[in-house]
């Protein structure tokens, strides 16, 4: 009998599994196989929200494998040693995985293709349009959104797989203990894994996002990234499943999932991106410990960034709007580098992806592929505009719940005792960095 490993990386689902369909078609038996690599938490990508968020979803990935006849293989070390040894004990022909587009993944993929030569089968599945797969004429990627986007939507996409019914695996390859979830995460963060991602997906009404995803206090976004971040679901079958819902919400969020493959062919094409600034402008950042301390702890004086802060702190995850906010406020108003709040945010968000974070700090912070590198986004207007009642202020700042609308957003302007610090600059004085800089 023909046997196939198939090692998951970052596609942690049973249906429209490019890989997992792959072995499964090609050979008699498959060894569903994942890693543990001492790297990458080395490497600071794998802080406790995240460790945590991997955790349930290796334990629902486990459970929904063992309900199809087999059962997922945990190896702790290197990967590209690790899936050769296993390949060795079971006598695999086939090594079967998605590819990545991060520096960290081409290194994995060139270890795996030393190890296993022409055994390994490289797939697509992480992306709705895999990186590279679009380039403009005499380039390597698209480095403007808008042009992208139309090659986008004229790529036919390849059809949805459906989850094996039945696997089988032999008996015989050892597994070590699943992993346990860490101490020290976010108090409520979300549980992971496929089967949290598909009944979010069915709960998740599309027809109202369109005009309500920028609205802070309504959370009416799909809280879906973690999910496609850790492959619990396919981003080809989010996008189909929006298409066949149809209307503005739907074709809004389809928008959002070209704005994440962009940025997978950026960055897979440009891996310093990860870290250096994609289009350097010579930029005068300043440098304050005690404002960037005030930032991550949200005490900035400016109850729209601290509330923001404040959510990332408690789930592990923030509202995409106050994302922008945020970060604006960090790299134009207090006008520091990009980089300190990129690796803040890595640090603390359960979907933290490479590309998609590092480029949209560099999008707002005027060093990524925004074509608008001097936009600002004023606290107070944001406020106004995406909170204008103060209830997400309300939500996350509980020293200022008591606030009516007219100051809970300026609260300097309060007449009364108040536990909230000052601003960190003065509302008069919100651009004046900016300026200066030129």
């Amino acid at each position: 009998m023909s046997t196939a490993v198939v090692l998951f990386t970052q596609d942690l689902r049973l249906h429209d599994n490019p890989a997992l369909h792959a072995a499964r078609t090609r050979a008699d038996q498959v060894v569903p196989l994942f890693v543990l690599d001492p790297a990458v938490e080395r490497a600071g990508f794998a802080p406790p929200n995240r460790r945590a968020f991997l955790a349930d979803s290796l334990a629902d990935l486990d459970r929904a494998l063992r309900a199809a006849g087999s059962r997922l293989v945990l190896r702790h070390g290197d990967p590209a040693e690790q899936t050769a040894r296993l390949a060795a004990e079971c006598d695999a022909t086939t090594v079967h995985t998605a590819a990545g587009v991060s520096a960290f993944a081409t290194r994995r993929e060139t270890a795996l293709r030393r190890a296993l030569g022409e055994r390994l089968h490289l797939h697509d599945g992480l992306t709705v349009v895999p990186a590279g797969a679009l380039t403009p004429a005499g380039r390597d990627h698209y480095a403007v959104f808008t042009p992208y986007l139309r090659a986008w939507q004229r790529t036919p996409h390849r059809p949805l797989l459906p989850a094996p019914r039945t696997l089988a695996t032999p008996d015989g390859p050892p597994s070590d203990p699943l992993p346990q979830a860490p101490a020290g995460t976010s108090p409520d963060l979300p549980p992971g894994g496929e089967r949290a991602a598909r009944r979010r997906l069915r709960a998740w009404d599309p027809d109202h996002y369109d005009h309500l995803h920028d609205d802070l206090a309504a959370d009416a976004t799909s809280r879906l990234s973690p999910y496609l971040h850790f492959g619990c679901l396919s981003a080809r079958e989010l996008a189909h499943h929006a298409a066949a819902h149809g209307g503005p919400g739907a074709d809004a969020l389809v928008r959002q999932l070209a704005w994440r493959d962009f940025h997978h062919q950026v960055l897979a094409a440009r891996p310093d991106a990860a870290h250096t600034d994609y289009r350097p402008r010579g930029t005068r950042w300043h440098h304050d410990e005690q404002e960037r301390r005030a930032w991550r702890e949200g005490r900035t004086g400016y109850p729209i960034v601290d509330a923001g802060m404040r959510q990332l702190a408690h789930e592990g995850w923030m509202h995409n709007r106050a994302r922008l906010i945020t970060a604006s406020f960090l790299t134009k108003t207090l006008r520091h580098d990009w980089r300190p709040g990129a690796a803040h945010f890595l640090h603390l968000l359960v979907d933290g992806d490479l590309a998609n974070n590092q480029l949209n700090w560099q999008w707002i912070a005027g060093t990524g592929n925004d074509t608008r590198p001097n936009r600002v986004l004023n606290p107070l207007r944001q406020a106004e505009r995406y909170d204008p009642d103060g209830a997400y202020v309300r939500r996350w700042l509980p020293e200022l719940a008591h606030l009516p609308a007219r100051t809970v957003h300026q609260p300097w302007t309060h007449d009364g005792p108040l536990d909230y610090p000052a601003p960190l600059i003065p509302p008069d004085a919100l651009s004046a960095r900016v300026r200066a800089a030129g």
